[in-house]
């Protein structure tokens, strides 16, 4: 009797089981989830995190993903704490974008996989020695280096009677220092003189930036967090002393530059978004997915910032989108 007894619940719970999954429509395994943790929110970085949700979802369509958004503050510390957060809630997924959101996912853990994407060099930002590439382990992604050569030279071919370069950058930025390293050498081979110019937080950028034009001929700034967040203060005061910027990426440029080699930061979060679909739906290894980097970069001018200094673009330049 106890036997038979025994038998009927386990047909009943199984019955129940079956009807409570057929009734829920399908469960949240159905889903993935992507945890987003964007250092900032400024225009390039919004570009590749829209870029990124969108190839997503037109790979695997908008009801089969579940997007966590969240927005560092440019704060590091407020990167670990989404980081931790994310590995708590058990994402299939991280998406890191820029150098202190990597740097945050890549300390929080080493099981979900993370996909980093406007950063610049994985090598300084992970400090891997001899860095050939590919990250491995857990992490891979995208990075937005454009060619820092040709950078120097568009400082060359805009202003070729200019002496002294200054390179403004943020000190919290491993990968702008990077940058900056890079083209402070290239110009002082062309036997021009460049100086740093490092600043902590928007606080001190406008005294470093005073000091800046007012013993430069032209300031570069590379791809910068800091910088792309706060171009304002920069344009207020460099372009009333007719003092041109070059700057490292295209929103940058919009907001105080005159010229810029940039890619195109929606591109780069759209191909990052394809590499997440390869590890979720096709069960990629992504210790062994290479970093992936911007197929085009293209010579863009700011229209505005040009006739302000009363600059004309050499040939080959494209006038950036008024928005």
């Amino acid at each position: 009797m106890k036997r038979i007894l025994s038998v009927v619940l386990a047909l009943v719970l199984c019955t129940s089981c079956f009807m409570l999954t057929a009734c829920s429509g399908g469960s949240s395994a159905d889903k993935y989830k992507i945890g987003i943790c964007q250092l900032v929110e400024h225009v390039a970085l919004d570009a590749a995190t829209e870029g990124f949700k969108q190839a997503i979802i037109d790979e695997l369509g908008e009801d089969k993903v579940e997007f966590d958004f969240q927005n560092g503050q440019n704060d590091p510390a407020t990167c670990s704490t989404i980081a931790n957060q994310f590995v708590s809630n058990n994402v299939d997924l991280i998406m890191a974008n820029a150098t202190p959101a990597l740097q945050a996912a890549a300390a929080a853990t080493a099981d979900i996989p993370i996909l980093g994407t406007s950063v610049t060099e994985y090598g300084v930002a992970l400090e891997i020695k001899d860095f050939n590439g590919t990250v491995g382990g857990n992490i891979s992604g995208t990075s937005d280096l454009a060619p820092l050569d040709k950078q120097v030279e568009m400082i060359t071919q805009w202003f070729p009677q200019a002496k002294k370069i200054g390179l403004i950058y943020c000190s919290k930025e491993a990968n702008s220092k990077y940058q900056v390293d890079f083209v402070k050498a290239a110009l002082e081979d062309k036997g021009l003189t460049a100086t740093l110019y490092p600043f902590t937080d928007s606080n001190d950028l406008a005294q470093i930036c005073t000091t800046a034009a007012d013993n430069s001929d032209v300031i570069y700034i590379p791809t910068d967090n800091a910088v792309a967040e706060n171009t304002g203060i920069i344009d207020n005061i460099c372009e009333p002393k007719k003092i041109p910027v070059i700057a490292g990426e295209e929103g940058e440029c919009a907001g105080c530059g005159v010229a810029t080699l940039s890619i195109n930061y929606y591109d780069l979060g759209y191909t990052t978004g394809k590499m997440a679909v390869k590890i979720l739906r096709d069960g990629a290894d992504i210790s062994t997915m290479p970093i992936e980097y911007a197929e085009k970069q293209t010579y863009k001018y700011d229209k505005q910032n040009c006739e302000a200094l009363g600059l004309t673009p050499p040939e080959g330049y494209v006038a950036i989108e008024a928005k």
